[in-house]
């Protein structure tokens, strides 16, 4: 009987010490999976740590002359460059001719209407043509004639298109330019206020009906006296322009001329 007792005695010490050991594992399982679990959130905040852009700023390399609207270096650029600018956009043909200036590493500044910009497909032309690289100009809501309307309409004008630009692309206009060429007192001092660059043009033929051809209009904007160092070269949204700007582009850079890139322009910076 003595040797019975002995017997469940260590029985019993066996079970009392197989429950501890149980009972120390979930422990030590819980502790390691606490511990893969700091590590892993450790490792997604440091994923999401993003070091700060530096936005590289454009030099200044030309600024505009208010008497005959061409530009002139501000240092060491080349003085023998223009700028291409596109008027009436975008009407029609303003994407492919943001394409075409795109294949050729071409600058240029397009001036929008605001009567083309409230549809959603005038918006999404527009944003295509920002989306490019290409700066944008305002040239009044509905083509009017400043001069001829009232301060309250030139505000409406210049303000309705500078808001829906903005609202499309992220960015106000850069730059102004009036219809017709005519500003006012009041669209100046307005214009300038908006912080944008007011400007008209050197020469320009492609509203002229004789010159309604892509082969005419090249050999005329190509062979003009008025093609000079810093001239600021008008076209428009328009198919026979469009089908010329290859062959002008390329014919001013075989005559040597640089096509100064509008963001480079003094008065436009933040």
């Amino acid at each position: 009987m003595k040797w019975i007792k002995w017997f469940l005695l260590a029985a019993l010490v066996l079970v009392l010490s197989a429950c501890a050991v149980d009972k120390e594992k979930p422990k030590a399982q819980k502790e390691s999976e606490q511990t893969i679990e700091v590590t892993k959130v450790d490792s997604v905040e440091e994923e999401v740590v993003e070091e700060p852009i530096e936005v590289e700023k454009q030099e200044i390399l030309y600024e505009l002359n208010p008497a005959n609207w061409t530009f002139k270096p501000t240092g060491d650029a080349n003085p023998k460059a223009v700028l291409i600018t596109i008027d009436d956009a975008p009407d029609k043909y303003a994407v492919e001719m943001a394409s075409t200036l795109k294949e050729l590493n071409a600058p240029a500044i397009f001036f929008v209407n605001g009567h083309f910009l409230e549809t959603d497909k005038g918006k999404a032309n527009l944003k295509a043509i920002y989306d490019m690289g290409f700066l944008i100009g305002n040239h009044t809501q509905t083509h009017a004639n400043l001069k001829n309307s009232t301060e309250e309409q030139q505000k409406e004008e210049i303000l309705k298109v500078n808001e829906i630009v903005e609202a499309v692309t992220g960015e106000k206009p850069k730059f102004f330019r009036a219809p017709f060429g005519v500003n006012t007192d009041f669209s100046r001092a307005l214009v300038r206020s908006e912080g944008m660059l007011l400007m008209n043009w050197t020469y320009g033929y492609d509203w002229e009906k004789q010159y309604m051809d892509a082969a005419k209009l090249t050999e005329i904007m190509l062979n003009t006296e008025y093609l000079t160092n810093g001239a600021n070269l008008l076209m428009h949204d328009r198919k026979w322009t469009s089908e010329a700007l290859k062959d002008i582009v390329e014919g001013l850079r075989a005559k040597g001329y640089d096509l100064i890139d509008p963001h480079t322009i003094k008065g436009i910076e933040e």
